[in-house]
């Protein structure tokens, strides 16, 4: 299983929100890409970046999307992903995958679309839940049931899948297990990733032992609650 260390983004920062609260932000620094530099050289292979600004707006921050790939980052992308041409830029601008949430679940085709031009391999739907429902724009939408955005998706080809528990996201509290279960369940044969609430080795390893491809890890990391070393060690196995 691979651990993926997150870079949110907010206003040009590093950040965390609590629960997806946009008034509920702690800062880890001010340069992208020096925080994604040093996940590199603890080891991490590749980075999850997410523009918090362009989740909630739909607005895409290319610029900084650039100076990532400029300065060699390999990443993940997601925030304000929402049209064909903004997937174009994400990978333009050097994104390894590219994460849609709002598009998943209202505009399924849109990632069809995606793939059929990008690949599935460059192509991830993010399943964003609060309260039984897969939500998008910065999770402030109403959303709609999440097995029928998990079952829209797969169908037109989604064969990767990102799944947060909106709820447990930077409580460090762990991850909605039941939630992951159905998920992986749901995309028999897909490579899903899991966020939201891992606060321990024990989370890491409950979520392995599920059959998750991928654990992202974000405030753990940097209240120091274990080391990612430490946590790839258990993602092995």
């Amino acid at each position: 299983m691979d651990v993926i260390p997150a870079v949110d983004i907010l206003s040009g920062s590093v950040v965390r929100l609590m629960q997806g609260d946009y008034e509920q932000v702690t800062e880890y620094g001010s340069s992208p890409v020096d925080a994604a530099r040093r996940w590199l050289d603890a080891g991490a292979q590749l980075v999850h970046i997410v523009d918090l600004h362009g989740a909630r707006d739909g607005t895409a921050d290319v610029d900084t999307w650039r100076s990532l790939g400029r300065a060699g980052i390999p990443f993940q992308l997601g925030g304000g992903i929402r049209t064909l041409d903004t997937v174009r830029a994400a990978i333009g601008a050097g994104a390894r995958r590219v994460i849609l949430g709002t598009a998943a679940v209202w505009q399924p085709d849109l990632l069809g679309r995606a793939i059929d031009e990008a690949g599935t391999g460059s192509i991830v739907a993010s399943i964003d839940v609060r309260d039984g429902r897969a939500t998008g724009a910065g999770w402030l939408d109403e959303g709609r049931v999440t097995e029928d955005v998990v079952a829209g998706t797969f169908a037109v080809g989604v064969r990767q899948y990102l799944v947060t528990a909106v709820a447990r996201d930077g409580t460090m509290r762990g991850p909605d297990l039941e939630l992951i279960s159905r998920v992986i369940e749901l995309t028999e044969g897909a490579y899903v990733m899991c966020a939201g609430g891992i606060g321990t080795l024990g989370d890491v390893a409950r979520v392995r032992e599920l059959g998750a491809g991928g654990v992202v890890v974000g405030r753990a990391l940097y209240e120091g609650a274990f080391s990612l070393s430490e946590a790839a060690r258990v993602a092995e196995g």
